[in-house]
């Protein structure tokens, strides 16, 4: 098959004429299927139902029903450490939801300041944001009005000419950062990248980069990405203060009642901790103690995630095999196969994007909103769509694969007869 854009007229609308057949077959089956958000399936989920089966809740003479320790029991404290490559003191467990960790600190930040003044009184501020990216941590800037500044991706991670250049503005106060699976790409930001961005000189002293390595363990493959370790390189640039890390279990164990974790600076756990001593008594600590016991130790959690890539590998292997077969010839779409995390990334023609997302609306398919991988729900090109295989049954997501191709195919036909 030649790539569309080769193609005369007349055999564009044979093609689009054979393709809509097809469509309205699907259409006609009155279908309701779901890839809209990155949630685990209810076999991931069936993987952690023993947590609950604990009786003692008693940990090194503490009694985890009760009151005290704010930043979290030491065993799962050193859980987190230990898989992160972190030292226990610069861990401070957290609540079920990373975003809450990550919206709280952007909250104090903006209120009680980064070192500096607060940044409600700094006038204008802004943030950037590697596209297409995560958009709940867009909502979270919107939330707070602070302006956001689109950074493209590369294979390799966000464009640092660009972010080296774009810091040396003041009032540039942070970058969010998904360093490894990139949400949706996939991506995991190569040494280099991870080096110029340990190496940053910001104008702004208060400049922070909030480091949500969600998808840390999320390996689908035996050879999975591996992230250099931050906090092993800002030391050699004085930049210790600059990053939170941020990661959880929501998507290892259940996401209404995992564990979170913050990793960062002396200084910085410092600053949060005296917050937090305001704020709250202490997170859930028996539910702390359950995570500890299910797991035993970090190695536990690894080894429970190769459980979690046995379930989501042929997910994430039927889209691409969809994608592969009804799109790789075309000329219209492109596409990053991960090696782990919980989304693939499509973009397609220029203008088309929208039109997939009505189409395959029309044909009961349910995608994340079109638009919401970039700031505001603006992406300039209305190219990316991003994809989460991880949760419709198999059989449901083999047929939700095809109709999405269809719509793509439909779509960019549309486009390119006018």
């Amino acid at each position: 098959m030649s790539e569309y854009k080769t193609m005369t007229k007349e055999e564009l609308l044979t093609e689009q004429e054979q393709l809509l057949k097809r469509y309205n077959e699907y259409k006609a089956m009155g279908l309701k299927l779901d890839m809209s958000r990155g949630k685990p399936g209810k076999e991931q989920l069936d993987l952690s139902n023993d947590l609950n089966k604990i009786s003692d809740y008693i940990e090194d003479g503490v009694d985890t029903r009760n009151y005290g320790l704010l930043d979290g029991i030491p065993s799962c404290k050193k859980l987190f450490a230990d898989l992160m490559g972190v030292d226990t003191k610069n861990v401070i467990i957290g609540p079920n939801a990373s975003l809450t960790l990550m919206f709280d600190y952007i909250s104090q930040c903006y209120t009680h300041g980064a070192g500096d003044t607060p940044w409600c009184k700094q006038g204008e501020i802004k943030f950037l944001c590697p596209v297409p990216g995560y958009d709940r941590h867009f909502t979270i800037l919107e939330y707070f009005g602070i302006k956001m500044i689109n950074v493209a991706m590369t294979e390799q991670g966000p464009d640092m000419d660009a972010v080296e250049e774009l810091v040396k503005d003041s009032t540039v106060k942070g970058m969010f950062c998904v360093p490894k699976y990139s949400n949706p790409q996939g991506i995991t930001y190569s040494n280099e990248v991870v080096e110029r961005i340990a190496a940053l000189k910001p104008a702004a002293k208060d400049f922070r980069i909030i480091w949500d390595n969600a998808y840390c363990v999320h390996d689908i493959v035996d050879d999975g990405d591996e992230l250099l370790n931050i906090f092993d390189v800002l030391g050699k640039y004085d930049n210790d203060d600059m990053v939170i890390e941020i990661c959880s279990t929501s998507k290892i164990t259940f996401p209404g009642a995992g564990v979170s974790a913050l990793i960062a600076s002396d200084n910085n756990i410092a600053s949060i901790k005296k917050r937090l001593n305001a704020q709250t008594i202490s997170y859930d600590k028996m539910n702390q103690l359950r995570h500890v016991r299910f797991f035993g130790d970090a190695q536990g959690v690894l080894n429970h995630m190769k459980k979690h890539a046995a379930i989501l590998k042929p997910k994430f292997d039927i889209v691409v095999k969809h994608l592969n077969e009804e799109l790789a010839d075309k000329g219209i779409a492109s596409w990053v196969e991960p090696k782990g995390g919980y989304f693939i990334s499509l973009d397609v023609m220029n203008g088309c994007a929208k039109r997939v997302g009505e189409l395959c609306k029309e044909a009961g398919v349910t995608l994340t909103s079109v638009g919401a991988t970039y700031p505001y729900s603006y992406d300039p090109n209305d190219s990316n769509i991003r994809i989460a295989p991880s949760f419709p049954p198999v059989d449901e997501l083999d047929l939700a694969a095809q109709i999405l191709c269809v719509s793509v195919r439909l779509a960019c036909i549309e486009k390119l007869v006018g």
